[in-house]
């Protein structure tokens, strides 16, 4: 009698764990604070040394918010376009395999998605963000908005990526 109640124990307990092994969370790179703040303060230095007052905002791979650098005088405009762009850069990027705000334009600009996707909430489809990578994997972007024109916010915005790029490996 107390056989196949042991065996049954023993494969209930069997299938629970392979059950709980199988859904185990996934693991996925994070974009550290130090390293955001970093990549900020970097795009309003190297805006600010051509003359520009920008804003530079930083967000993780899902969206949020990691770091926001507003440079001396930057208009308030620049916190919303910067933030637009990033989250942009993150959101859609990833989703038509390009690496910058310039790049997404450019693909669906002639398209009929440009349309729906300009009108996305908190999405500026303009160039100057970049997204963020860790080998293949996103793990943020950043947007700089504020210089004459999205080109040259995106050169502050990759210069900033440019600096960090050695501590996402």
């Amino acid at each position: 009698m107390f056989r196949p109640l042991t065996v049954s124990l023993l494969f209930t307990s069997a299938f629970f764990s392979m059950s709980a092994w199988a859904d185990s969370l996934p693991t996925r790179k994070q974009l550290p604070l130090s390293v955001a703040m970093e990549a900020a303060m970097e795009a309003v230095a190297v805006c600010e040394k051509s003359g520009y007052r920008i804003t530079a905002t930083v967000m993780d791979a899902s969206g949020v918010i990691k770091a926001i650098a507003k440079g001396d005088l930057a208009p308030l405009h620049t916190l919303d376009s910067s933030r637009g762009k990033s989250y942009a850069a993150v959101s859609l990027g990833p989703n038509f395999s390009e690496p910058t705000t310039s790049a997404i334009v450019a693909r669906v600009a002639n398209g009929p998605a440009f349309g729906p996707l300009q009108h996305l909430p908190g999405v500026f489809l303009v160039a100057g963000g970049v997204l963020i990578k860790s080998g293949d994997d996103v793990v943020g972007a950043i947007g700089v908005g504020g210089a004459p024109g999205g080109d040259k916010d995106e050169v502050c915005a990759q210069a900033a990526v440019a600096k960090i790029a050695d501590r996402l490996k």
